[in-house]
Formats: C-alpha cells, structure tokens, sequence
C-alpha cells in the first residue's frame, strides 16, 4: 500500500487472558479436558443470576421504552441514582451529569486513553491488568509506565517507586489505581489512598481508580471508594455491573467523574470523552434502566454480603492448597475473585516439565514453548497435562513470575480438585529439574 495505515501502538494490544484461549482450544481438539481459569466471568463459570433480578430485567423487557435510544450521557433517573450513591458516601459531591455510561468498562478504557495526548502517559501498577495497559501503551506508542506492587507488603503499591517516577518524568499526566486489584485481589486501605492522592495533588496530575470489583471485598478489608479521598483533585472512577450481579454480557459501565468543573483542561479531555460517545449516539439502554431497580431492591445487600462470603471462603480454599508448597509465595486476596501464585526467584528453568502420556499433546506443547517466559512455560504444561487453563503473570505487564488463578467455580468438587492439582502439579514441575536454575539452564543450553 502507498501508505503505512497501521497505528504506532497496535503491537501494544495483547490480551494474555484471551490469547491462552487459541492454545487450550487446539489441545481440546486433541482431547484434553480444559478447566478455564482464565478469565473473571462467573456466569461462564456457573454462577446464577437470583431470580429476583431476572425478574426485574424480564419486566423491563416487557417495557417498549427500553427498546430506543437514550441520552449520550445515559439514562437520566440511573445517572441521578448513581449520583446519589455517591454523594451518600461523603466526600467528594457529583452530579448526574458527572455520570457517563459506557458498553462495559473496556468501551469506557478505550475513550479514556484513545483520547488523551499522546504524549501524556497514566502510570498503571504492576502486575497490570492487560486491559488498561494495552491501551494506555497502545495510545503513546510506548510500553506501558508501570509502579510496583509489593507482594512482600500484600500486593499494596510501592508508594516510593510511584513518587520517585511521578516526580522524575513530567511526561506522566495520571495514575491509574485499581482497587480492589486485578490481577492481585488486594484492597487498598484508606492511608493507601490517601498518600496516591497526595502524590497527585502535588505533582498537578489526575487520577483513574478502577473500582468494578468494589463491592467484592472480604476477610477483614472494607471498600474506600476514590470519592471519598480524592479532594479537590481531578480524577474519574470506574464502575459497572459484570461483576456485581453478575452480567458480563450486558456490557454496562459507566465513569464517575469527580472535580471537572474546577480544570479547564480536564473537563475539556472529559467532553472528548462525551462527544465520541455521542457519535456511537450512546450505550445499550436495558442494562442501564435496571440499575435503580436492581441497586436499590431490599434484597441487593443481602446478595452482595452473600457475595462476599462466597468468595471469602473460596479465597481460604486456594491460600489453604497453596500456602505450603515449596517454591512459591501465595498472598490471600481481600478482593475481587482472583489469586496470583508467584514463583520465588530463579526456581524456574526452560528445562523443567510435566508428564505427558499423549505424544500428539506433548509434541504439540513442546512447540508452543519455544522462547516464551519461564512462568508462561508452567502454564502451558499445566494446561497439556492437567486441562487446567490460568493465566502467566508476566502476561499482566510484570517482570514478576506467577500465574493468576480465579475462584469463580461454583462446582465445589471441581474447585477442590483445581487448586489441589495445581499444587501438585507446582511440586512436579519444580521437581523435575530440581537444581537446574534459569541461569545455569540457559548456560547449558
């Protein structure tokens, strides 16, 4: 072609999450049972919706007003429910026009990066979920700007790492938080909160906290919201209802927008946000006319504490079958339903494996991990040997090696079964080569 139309960030989008899928999909073909843990649908995973919600999506339904179009913004009564919701909290005050929804949260990512300067970076955490760093890299160009968690202080961010790279590059412009934490299932206390929004108000920044999971918190964590610490400070939260409900496939997020009044320059790069939106007229309405109905019902407490407790125990489930095996570290999550297993350092090798009987299988896996991450190496044998599919840690933009596993099966045989083969698959892989480290493998090689 005459001309180069490929966009400069487009070898930033990857999705380790989806991407794992082709492979467990091909060695199904060769009959391997899979068991997916890749990814955070409970429906999927065989969570049912309660019948009370179903009955108020099957009512509106029914309701020819819900079938048009609605406001860019969204639904005016939702917007204004959401407002609410958020004013109750304290903090920080909003309107319903400081509400702009969205098809689900990956929609609202892509207008937040896709139209914010290119030269202007959001610094995002480390493990990263893939969503948010691929676009963020995807619209500078670069690799993405990332602050560590530390898995030594419970996942909780490096405030000093943060500082130090919000102070020494003026290219940075946000901070991304996501609270609770995926990959990780930390939730950030209030002090946390406070200082990221200090080192933003100091350093003349905005931040985005993505807060979809932040009515899925347990043990002895509680949700502080961005609103309620955020200030005087420009920033935007984000929110929805595939997690909640749970409905992935409504496809329904939204922005809280807080303080965009008070910057010219923000709430103008909020308005870019709003006028693309307006060009797609504006985002399906059904999920959004459910909101009030759904949120505000007597028995929503009811099933988000059910919720909690839910994942609570399933959280001690996996810590339980991990927490001894040699050669890996494993911090119970406080939210969210994931776990991220990581490999202490040097105890993985390109020699290392797992038993095999099928030679079509193994031939076929032995291709596959040809140059890839030593952690990337374990899913993949994990996946031939076992049919159980999670997901490498370095696919989350981390130098770190682990994997993340979901607690999201409902069967709970199956779910038993998983984390116990996982563990022992962990004590043979790491067997299977005991003494060999990456170093002197490679040094072989």
């Amino acid at each position: 072609m005459r001309r180069n139309i490929v966009h400069v960030g487009s070898g930033q989008l990857t999705y380790e999450i989806r991407e794992i899928v082709a492979v467990a999909n091909e060695l199904a073909a060769l009959g391997v049972d899979i068991t997916w843990e890749n990814i955070g649908d409970p429906v999927a995973k065989g969570e049912s919706i309660p019948d009370w919600i179903k009955e108020i999506i099957t009512d509106l339904v029914s309701q020819d007003d819900t079938y048009g179009y609605v406001a860019t913004r969204g639904v005016s009564n939702t917007q204004q429910f959401l407002a609410e919701c958020v004013n109750t909290r304290g903090g920080t005050q909003i309107t319903k026009d400081d509400i702009v929804f969205f098809n689900g949260l990956g929609d609202a990512v892509a207008k937040i990066f896709g139209f914010l300067k290119r030269e202007a970076r959001v610094i995002g955490p480390s493990p990263a979920y893939s969503t948010h760093s691929s676009a963020e890299a995807a619209h500078s160009g670069y690799n993405h700007l990332t602050y560590e968690l530390d898995p030594d202080n419970g996942w909780l961010p490096d405030l000093e790492d943060l500082e130090n790279k919000v102070k020494y590059n003026d290219a940075i412009a946000g901070i991304l938080i996501i609270n609770p934490d995926n990959p990780t299932g930390a939730v950030y206390p209030r002090e946390v909160l406070e200082k990221i929004v200090d080192i933003a108000r100091r350093n003349r920044i905005f931040i985005i906290c993505d807060e979809i999971y932040s009515h899925i918190v347990y043990d002895d964590a509680s949700t502080v919201h961005l609103s309620e610490v955020i200030g005087e400070v420009p920033g935007m939260a984000l929110r929805g209802i595939s997690k909640e409900y749970p409905w992935p496939g409504g496809r329904c997020g939204w922005i809280e927008v807080y303080n965009q009044n008070s910057y010219p320059m923000f709430r103008q790069y909020i308005q870019s946000i709003v006028n693309a939106k307006m060009l797609e007229v504006c985002s399906t309405s059904l999920p959004q006319h459910s909101i009030p109905l759904v949120m505000g019902h007597p028995n929503y407490r009811g099933h988000l504490e059910m919720r909690r407790d839910m994942f609570h125990r399933r959280a001690d489930e996996a810590y339980d079958a991990l927490k001894d095996v040699a050669g890996i570290s494993v911090i119970k999550p406080k939210g969210a339903f994931y776990m991220s297993v990581l490999f202490d350092e040097g105890v993985l090798n390109s020699e290392q494996s797992l038993a095999i009987g099928d030679e079509r299988i193994r031939g076929y896996i032995e291709d596959k991990i040809q140059d890839v991450e030593v952690d990337k190496r374990f899913v993949y044998y994990l996946l031939a040997a076992t049919g159980i599919c999670v997901v490498p840690l370095t696919g989350f933009c981390c130098s770190r090696k682990g994997f993340r596993i979901t607690l999201l099966e409902t069967d709970d045989t199956k779910r038993r079964w998983t984390f116990e083969t996982v563990a022992d698959s962990i004590n043979a892989y790491l067997e299977s080569n005991r003494g060999c480290s990456e170093e002197t493998c490679q040094l072989a090689g």
